[in-house]
């Protein structure tokens, strides 16, 4: 059963998805505050995705998203709030994997959050063509044979898998992959694409798996 962490201080809205998703089968973890959903958190009750609102009291939402994300960097996230496009495109670029506008419908918050599961490993493996992803274990194989990564390069490609076909910014790579306090230049970013697509077999002129969109960053292939 997949662990969802609510961090919403509206206790009606709260109330309410809460008692939806229950019903649907997922363990919900409501937390009224960005402070009470990180001290859970750090104390080991890991979530398989967190539902975010834009508007808490304590703490600034994105602030919340990232410390979550210094906790896992594959953490999936889907932020809801304002529905101006100004707020949806500040919450994804600071690392969302997806935004929810209010008001919203509970079934498509819950279709938002199975895609983001299924994304997210839940299921187990996925498979594109010759590379296999375990998800759960955090292992790539490639042809059948287990590829050695580093942890680094494990975490570049299993971000940029979660979500086939969206372009990552190198900003939002280093974010994801190396944390919001890493003061280095983007450009170790293409050091590790380089090393990964040595590891994958894959010619940067006719991608398989990693592609480079001019002038914005990277993406991967497969969906």
């Amino acid at each position: 059963m997949a662990r969802i962490f609510l961090v919403e201080d509206d206790p009606q809205v709260g109330e309410l998805v809460k008692r939806f998703l229950e019903k649907e089968g997922l363990l919900v973890v409501w937390a009224r505050t960005g402070r009470e959903a990180l001290k859970q958190a750090w104390e080991g009750t890991k979530p398989d995705l967190v539902v975010l609102d834009r508007g808490l009291p304590d703490l600034e939402s994105l602030e919340v998203l990232r410390s979550l994300r210094d906790l896992d960097p594959l953490l999936p996230v889907l932020l809801t709030g304002r529905a101006e496009e100004d707020s949806r495109v500040e919450g994804l670029l600071e690392g969302a994997d997806d935004y929810l506008g209010k008001p919203f419908s509970l079934k498509e918050l819950l279709a938002r959050i199975k895609a983001l599961l299924r994304r997210g490993g839940k299921e187990g493996r996925r498979y594109f063509g010759p590379l296999e992803l375990d998800l759960e274990a955090r292992k790539a194989y490639l042809d059948g044979q287990p590829l050695k990564l580093s942890a680094t390069e494990a975490n570049l490609l299993f971000v940029l898998a979660q979500t086939p076909g969206r372009v990552y910014t190198r900003e939002e790579l280093l974010a994801r992959v190396w944390g919001p306090e890493f003061e280095g230049s983007e450009r170790v970013v293409d050091a590790y694409i380089r090393l990964l697509r040595k590891k994958l077999k894959d010619d940067p002129q006719a991608p398989r798996f990693i592609e480079t969109v001019v002038g914005m960053g990277y993406r991967f292939l497969g969906e």
